[in-house]
């Protein structure tokens, strides 16, 4: 576009603050930058071979680097999300909610967030100090929100497409609103901003701080690749939902089978996709690369003008 109406382009509008525990998170003085959740999974057989972390040892360390290397959240699993052998509630819990009360112990500025779907989990990890509580299958365990809100944790709130906990979609088709001229893949978005908006104010009225609760439009879950990269290109309109918009982009297979390439060798194409969910105005980022992911995020944050960059030397010095 030429003439004046091109200079006033504006920059996509950013999603919702995120506060938790009385605490902007991402923001220092002025600058507001987006937020690194750092993936720490306490299973032997989650997607990503690096991600796993079942020894203690190991995983308190992978936890204080992740917070050295400027992630500002943690979210702690359990479980696999897709199929695998099964784990109970209180295998669940021993996996986790100890692992949880030595983050806080070691690493106190670290919030910490719990990915799970069972109430039960939730709550023993909320007695030990977890600050979020990430619920990744959509509320099937409907107590689980009631649980965040009794308690005045956050919680993410997601979509799934009425997929249960630990399956694979299959086929999944969204069709557009009647009477809605759009594009037609938009019957997903319709479909994410309903159950998203819904879902994040029965948190609300279940007593979580409307601004500790996170919407996460859940990218391969309940969807395919076809459907995750649609909803990548309208984040703004997620953003625009009025709270803390969540993207977890890492290594998923919509990135892999985009590239045709093997989790171990997304880690271009992970970043590729934050740096588009980024400027269009996604608040916080689960990423698996944490110093990578920091670095993209400062880079956008500095376009978007919401951060300076680190130095400011060229042509002034």
């Amino acid at each position: 576009m030429d003439g004046p109406d091109a200079l006033a382009e504006p920059v996509p509008r950013g999603s919702a603050p995120l506060v938790l525990r009385g605490r902007e998170v991402g923001r220092d003085g002025r600058a507001v930058r987006p937020v690194v959740m750092a993936v720490l999974n306490r299973t032997t057989d989650s997607f990503y071979a690096p991600a796993r972390l079942p020894d203690d040892a190991a995983a308190l360390a992978a936890a204080e680097r992740a917070y050295e290397d400027g992630a500002e959240l943690l979210d702690v699993g359990g479980v696999r999300a897709g199929h695998g052998p099964p784990v109970d509630e209180a295998e669940e819990i021993r996996r986790v909610v100890p692992f949880v009360a030595a983050v806080r112990r070691a690493v106190p500025d670290l919030l910490v967030s719990v990915d799970t779907w069972r109430a039960g989990v939730a709550r023993a990890a909320i007695d030990v100090g977890a600050d979020l509580i990430n619920d990744t299958w959509a509320g099937h365990d409907p107590a689980l929100v009631e649980v965040a809100g009794a308690a005045g944790v956050g919680v993410v709130c997601s979509h799934t497409g009425g997929a249960t906990p630990r399956t694979d979609p299959y086929r999944v088709e969204y069709h557009p609103p009647a009477g809605v001229d759009a594009d037609g893949r938009d019957g997903l978005l319709a479909d994410v901003v309903s159950t998203l908006r819904a879902a994040a104010e029965r948190a609300v009225a279940c007593g979580v701080p409307r601004e500790s609760v996170l919407v996460d439009p859940t990218h391969d879950f309940g969807k395919n690749t076809w459907h995750s990269l649609h909803l990548l290109r309208r984040t703004g309109v997620l953003a625009g939902l009025g709270f803390p918009l969540l993207m977890a982009l890492s290594r998923k297979d919509f990135v892999g089978e985009t590239l045709d390439l093997p989790p171990e060798e997304r880690l271009e194409g992970t970043l590729g996709a934050t740096a588009v969910a980024a400027w269009l105005g996604a608040r916080v980022f689960r990423a698996h690369d944490v110093v990578a992911t920091r670095r993209v995020l400062d880079l956008v944050a500095a376009v978007r003008d919401e951060a300076p960059p680190a130095v400011a030397l060229r042509g002034l010095a």
